[in-house]
């Protein structure tokens, strides 16, 4: 199924199989909803991918999805992007990586550059099944834009890179969760299309695209795929861009 969509000002379109809707997607929807049916309050569910690996696209789809089947709960579909510290803040602190000292914009996407408080905060009042205001990145602005979705819905996806990372603070996400998934892809197939992606939403060069993605969207890439922790459901994206379904609840 061809599907035309835009995510954060770029559009996107993209061939999804039958084998993957029908098999993939329609299932991860069905058992979310019987989640819902059993627990009688609001679902969410987390789905963790590196950067590159077109975790937003894949959620506007299974967004559509749902809208689309009468047998579907509909579900609200929510993105961590938004909770980015603002570029003024980026542009006035410095970290620390591999003994060097770099302004934090240099570095933007590393988790260190994301507000978890705020995430936190904001993803436990949705987890609890708040009605709540949540924000969204502009990729054109490379800044937050405040409170732009009301959450209210029965079913909840929210995505990111480090929803699963097995790190200090970032950890308290997962147990926020009724149900987790993750993409794997190979590291060589992200950078190309970071290096797409960056020259689409950043106006430069290859060249200087390369030069980004390798020294902070790649490095975010790889902190995603070897520090997260496993999903109940696991999918590999693939060179053909279709996906594979390695690993799933016994009774999805």
């Amino acid at each position: 199924m061809n599907y035309k969509t835009e995510i954060n000002g770029i559009g996107v379109n993209v061939d999804f199989t039958d084998d993957n809707i029908e098999n993939i997607f329609i299932p991860i929807l069905k058992y979310a909803n019987k989640l819902y049916e059993e627990k009688k309050k609001r679902v969410l569910v987390m789905l963790a991918a590196p950067p590159g690996a077109g975790k937003s696209t894949l959620l506007s789809f299974l967004k559509h999805l749902s809208e689309s089947n009468n047998d579907l709960t509909p579900i609200t579909t929510i993105g961590m992007d938004g909770f980015h510290r603002y570029q003024d803040y980026l542009l006035t602190h410095d970290m620390e990586r591999d003994g060097k000292t770099y302004k934090m914009v240099e570095l933007k996407g590393c988790p260190e550059t994301f507000d978890l408080e705020k995430l936190l905060e904001r993803t436990m009042k949705v987890a609890s099944g708040e009605t709540v205001e949540w924000p969204e990145y502009d990729r054109l602005t490379h800044n937050p834009v405040e409170d732009v979705t009301m959450v209210s819905g029965d079913i909840v996806f929210l995505e990111g890179n480090y929803l699963l990372l097995d790190k200090p603070g970032w950890k308290e996400l997962k147990g926020l969760s009724d149900l987790t998934i993750s993409i794997r892809a190979d590291e060589g197939m992200l950078r190309d299309r970071l290096i797409q992606r960056k020259m689409k939403t950043g106006n430069i060069s290859h060249e200087k695209a390369e030069k980004f993605v390798d020294l902070s969207d790649l490095y975010n890439a790889h902190t995603c795929l070897k520090y997260s922790v496993e999903a109940d459901i696991v999918l590999d994206i693939l060179s053909d861009n279709s996906y594979r379904l390695v690993k799933h609840p016994q009774f999805m």
